[in-house]
């Protein structure tokens, strides 16, 4: 198997040109994007990257939940593909980056393969997996899962939004339910690119996160129920306020997490206050508790202590507690040969480079389970993301689709 040659590099203005195109598409209020899932705004960037695609000489595929295939051919039409992507949805509030370069790095990795005419034995395929993001439509992560089997298809279907739309009627809406089973590919390996999210590249000043390990995640929708009444005709010592049982909730969920530094975050992120009226009580907060860990261990042990005491806190005010998992998985160990070709493709091109645990949710983590993964991370701005003022410089998205680019075609097999 030849090794890729150090000079063999992604064309850095082409690649950051598309993600600057891509941006324009629902553009949000500060600089960012509001392209959330299965929106007209969703349907708009699928296209734009078919586009740019089957301009680069892919066929495209696309399975019942939306996922999106792009294969450019192998010297071996039977060899398994190598996939390589990450999501084009983004939050109400998101960045230009997110999930994103994952998309267009591994299109950019294709584009470059055609521009060195270069030809690998295994298929490469470039993915956009629906719905990473879990805003609109929760549990995150939703159509990787349903691929990887630890979500089913028809619960899938029936997650509603906000508004009382439901999945698989706006996948339909906007046009992209394919004909192809969830699932039904078989991958040789998958390897995806994705900004840190977090501050620990940018402090360590290394250009890429070898990701060896991913946070398990557990969200549990929590809604404490008291009464509504008025706020100022009723005593003190008679109300039965659900505000209050969603703020001592927030300082347990941080006390928990405190516990057990290193190792674990925990906070409240979505919170829902009804009637949400200035001179009324709140008669009931619902709220999702989002607790993380690289030990899974830890992670159920947070889960429990929260479950044991959040019902005494609000028996304690008048109120009730009830709970629902929305969200979870087991913390993913990715595939030792896949970290290694990621490790050796930094080290290959002179990048700097650590060894880090991915503290968010990716697709990759429920694909981990049914193929062998990784990913490659480059930093981001402060740590920033989830944000309009997420940012990247183009060295850095240039570092991380160069490494990208040398694990898969390291995985693909060059023919000479």
């Amino acid at each position: 198997m030849a090794t890729p040659s150090d000079n063999m590099k992604i064309n850095s203005d082409r690649l950051w040109d598309s993600l600057m195109e891509m941006a324009k598409i629902a553009p949000g209020v500060a600089g960012g994007c509001n392209r959330q899932t299965l929106t007209d705004a969703d349907n708009e960037g699928r296209h734009l990257f078919k586009k740019w695609c089957e301009e680069a000489g892919c066929s495209m595929g696309v399975d019942t939940m939306g996922n999106m295939f792009a294969r450019r051919e192998g010297t071996n039409p039977d060899a398994l593909p190598v996939y390589v992507g990450s999501h084009l949805d983004t939050q109400p509030t998101g960045g230009k980056y997110d999930g994103v370069l994952g998309v267009l790095g591994g299109l950019e990795i294709v584009r470059s393969l055609n521009d060195l005419n270069v030809q690998t034995k295994h298929p490469i395929v470039v993915v956009n997996w629906t719905n990473e993001e879990g805003t609109r439509f929760s549990p995150a992560m939703l159509a990787s899962g349903v691929f990887a089997g630890v979500i089913d298809q028809d619960y899938a279907y029936s997650r509603q939004d906000h508004e009382g739309k439901v999945f698989g009627e706006e996948l339909k809406r906007i046009g992209w339910v394919g004909d192809e089973p969830v699932g039904a590919r078989k991958m040789h390996a998958l390897f995806e690119l994705h900004i840190e999210q977090g501050p620990i590249l940018e402090a360590e000043n290394k250009e890429i996160g070898v990701v060896t390990h991913g946070q398990g995640l557990r969200w549990i929708e929590c809604t404490v129920t008291g009464k509504g009444q008025h706020t100022g005709s009723t005593p003190m010592r008679m109300r039965r306020n659900a505000g209050r049982g969603l703020a001592q909730i927030t300082e347990l969920v941080h006390e928990i997490a405190m516990k057990h530094q290193p190792n674990a975050v925990g906070a409240i992120g979505q919170i829902d206050i009804y009637p949400n009226s200035r001179n009324i009580i709140p008669e009931k907060a619902v709220f999702t508790v989002d607790f993380r860990s690289h030990e899974l261990d830890t992670m159920e042990g947070m889960v429990a202590e929260l479950l044991d005491k959040a019902p005494g806190i609000c028996e304690a005010l008048g109120c009730t507690f009830e709970w629902e998992d929305v969200g979870h998985f087991d913390p993913p160990a990715f595939n030792e040969d896949c970290v290694k070709a990621v490790r050796q493709a930094a080290e290959r091109l002179g990048y700097s480079h650590m060894d880090i645990i991915s503290g968010a949710g990716h697709d990759a983590c429920w694909v981990n389970q049914v193929a062998p993964t990784s990913m490659v991370m480059c930093p981001c701005v402060d740590g920033l993301s989830h944000n309009e003022a997420e940012e990247i410089s183009q060295d850095w998205a240039e570092a991380g689709t160069n490494v990208l680019l040398h694990a898969v075609v390291e995985m693909a097999e060059i023919v000479e």
